[in-house]
């Protein structure tokens, strides 16, 4: 089974055009609700810059890319829920090396993407608060000079740790990580719930797409 790479590729981009935010004391929803947006809004440009940096060799790029990425984005929440529900039936040790085999998975096609958005920029156009420390800020994936109408990108960023983090994104209504899951339990379902043949299969895709992994 291949994964749909697509709507992956447009995704990803939007999830790593973002960096780590400053830690945040509990704050009013109001004001909670403005840190999500600021978060989203004033980390855009951090990204863009090492994307478009010449200064920056390949490996220079890639290395400051991977370190925005996980230093943005809760890679193990996203992980474990991709698993669905093979989460509580899988083997501790499988799921922690799941959760290994994910970070490679995903940082390895951030970067192999990355290159494609250079010319592009978002826009925050708004937000909605799900709960406290639960949002949704709404942007608008532009590439200037295009006639085409901008496309829809939303965040997920939750305030509940300490600091806002990145825990899900949608392109132009479909949430990545509802896709992710959607993608692995049926795989999943295909292969008698091994989660190792899971495993497996993430590690080459990982490696096809320049990432070596451990």
């Amino acid at each position: 089974m291949q994964f749909s790479m697509p709507l992956m590729r447009r995704a990803l981009f939007a999830f790593a055009i973002l960096a780590a935010a400053p830690l945040v004391m509990v704050r009013p929803a109001a004001a909670a609700q403005n840190v999500a947006e600021a978060f989203v809004d004033e980390n855009i440009h951090k990204g863009l810059d090492i994307l478009k940096d010449k200064k920056l060799n390949t490996v220079q790029r890639r290395d400051q890319f991977e370190t925005l990425l996980l230093g943005l984005v809760d890679v193990r929440r996203i992980a474990l829920f991709t698993l669905g529900q093979y989460r509580r039936t899988a083997p501790p040790e499988d799921v922690e090396a799941f959760v290994g085999a994910f970070k490679n998975y995903a940082t390895a096609a951030y970067q192999s993407y990355f290159a494609k958005y250079t010319n592009q920029n978002l826009k925050v156009i708004g937000s909605t608060q799900r709960n406290p420390t639960d949002f949704i800020v709404q942007t608008q994936l532009i590439e200037p000079g295009s006639s085409q109408q901008p496309a829809e990108v939303d965040f997920r960023v939750r305030t509940d740790g300490g600091k806002p983090v990145l825990v899900d994104v949608a392109y132009q209504g479909i949430w990545l990580s509802l896709e992710e899951r959607d993608q692995f339990v049926a795989f999943l379902g295909q292969n008698n719930g091994n989660v190792r043949t899971l495993i497996a299969h993430l590690s080459e895709l990982a490696v096809n797409l320049g990432k070596p992994t451990n």
